[in-house]
């Protein structure tokens, strides 16, 4: 059941109430079931890892996602692997994880990070119609570089009938997060070393023109002032 935060209670209620399989049990204080907690994270990551088990082997794949709404877009090629078989409507696990500092204890134990994730659970939904993987891979470019879908070339139906687009809703999902200094013991407060937090954000480097065909034209300002 989808929690808003404007209306959630304690986070001992929130953590007593959650299906074991999602209950976050580590620093249960550290966690949120909140589908805008959710929302944010997913709407500021690039990549997500899609985990599923076939054949009796379990696997890890990185994929490029956007979120659309209520529910989570993945992309791949239609014949790939993981797509056939996620639209089989086969469980799996969705995890999305921002790195927000390195945190450096006085003790090598307390060495920790600052970050914010989120699993999704569910089964995926393949979307067919190629409207709607239109406007899938439109949300997915915009999820990327905001403005580009404007600019570039729009798939053509061969294209559009070659990927793989699979929608997963995200209702079953957990949420954990750290902020905040190293947490040492207070016997190590006094020993003579630098302690904490080393942030940690996404730099992007100057544009770099392709060099097949004529001379693009001018960097758009989407590109040059892009930031995340």
């Amino acid at each position: 059941m989808i929690q808003a935060c404007a209306a959630r209670s304690t986070t001992v209620t929130r953590h007593q109430t959650q299906p074991a399989y999602r209950r976050v049990r580590r620093h249960p204080e550290r966690a949120s079931y909140c589908v805008e907690d959710a929302y944010s994270i997913l709407d500021e990551a690039l990549v997500a890892h899609v985990s599923f088990t076939m054949d009796a082997r379990p696997f890890i794949v990185p994929m490029g996602f956007a979120r659309d709404g209520n529910r989570l877009l993945l992309h791949g090629a239609r014949g790939s692997r993981i797509c056939r078989q996620l639209a089989k409507g086969i469980p799996a696990t969705v995890a999305v994880t921002l790195l927000d500092g390195l945190v450096l204890a006085r003790s090598t134990f307390h060495h920790s990070m600052n970050y914010r994730s989120v699993v999704v659970f569910g089964q995926c939904e393949p979307i067919t119609d190629i409207e709607d993987k239109d406007k899938g891979l439109e949300l997915l470019v915009e999820h990327i570089v905001p403005g580009r879908s404007q600019d570039a070339r729009r798939p053509t139906r061969q294209e559009l009938e070659a990927t793989g687009l699979l929608a997963m809703p995200i209702e079953d999902f957990s949420i954990k997060r750290r902020s905040g200094p190293p947490v040492d013991d207070p016997a190590d407060l006094d020993f003579p070393c630098w302690a904490g937090v080393l942030p940690t954000h996404l730099a992007l480097g100057q544009p770099q023109p392709d060099s097949n065909g004529p001379p693009p034209p001018e960097c758009p300002d989407y590109v040059e002032r892009y930031r995340r």
